[in-house]
């Protein structure tokens, strides 16, 4: 039993060796009915891998300066990003804000592709755009809560686009945006919180 969890504790990690995970963060997507959108995120967070290896004592004072480096310089090459700044233990603070035309560009990806946290897609067929948060299973939730790490955080979504389905915790309407403008918010708590999820009918 003790080897099968060993091995589900590699998996776990392997699975998360190249991620970055929101730590505290407020975060704002403005997207409307023609596609136009701004999405804002102001917030910490870590490089999973980094932070288990600080935390295990796997690698010295040298070796994370040197990761750090690779980390700033990584978010830097993005120009959508205004602000970065190093804390400890794999923790950093960022300014993210980008915008654009969905219907021409199809997807958002916060931060990448292959650093997904949070996207936005339009799909041609359907004329629908999704908003989707990156899912997690409920074991890796658990064991990056074990490791001491977890997520908490407001995401906001205003748009005046007709919305066909979401789970947001509150909605209300936000006419200093505009008189068909609603105000979708997610309250995150911890890792266990439902993914968000919207999706608009653009046309």
């Amino acid at each position: 039993m003790m080897i099968f969890k060993r091995l589900a504790a590699v998996a776990v990690l392997f699975v998360l060796s190249g991620c970055y995970m929101p730590i505290r963060f407020d975060a704002e997507i403005d997207i409307n009915r023609s596609g136009y959108y701004t999405f804002i995120f102001d917030g910490y967070l870590a490089k999973v891998e980094l932070y288990q290896d600080l935390q295990e004592g796997k690698i010295g004072p040298d070796e994370e300066l040197e990761q750090v480096a690779l980390i700033k310089a990584d978010f830097e090459r993005d120009s959508a990003v205004s602000d970065f700044k190093y804390y400890e233990k794999g923790h950093f603070w960022v300014k993210y804000e980008r915008s654009g035309d969905l219907l021409k560009a199809k997807t958002m990806t916060f931060f990448r592709r292959n650093e997904y946290i949070l996207g936005i897609s339009y799909n041609n067929e359907t004329g629908q755009i999704s908003m989707l948060g990156k899912s997690l299973s409920r074991d890796i939730k658990d064991r990056l809560r074990e490791s001491g790490l977890d997520t908490s955080g407001e995401l906001r979504v205003f748009t005046d686009a007709s919305v066909v389905g979401h789970n947001a915790a509150t909605v209300k309407p936000f006419p200093s945006k505009g008189p068909d403008y609603k105000m979708y918010t997610w309250k995150i708590q911890n890792l266990l919180a439902p993914t968000p999820a919207l999706k608009i009918q653009a046309r």
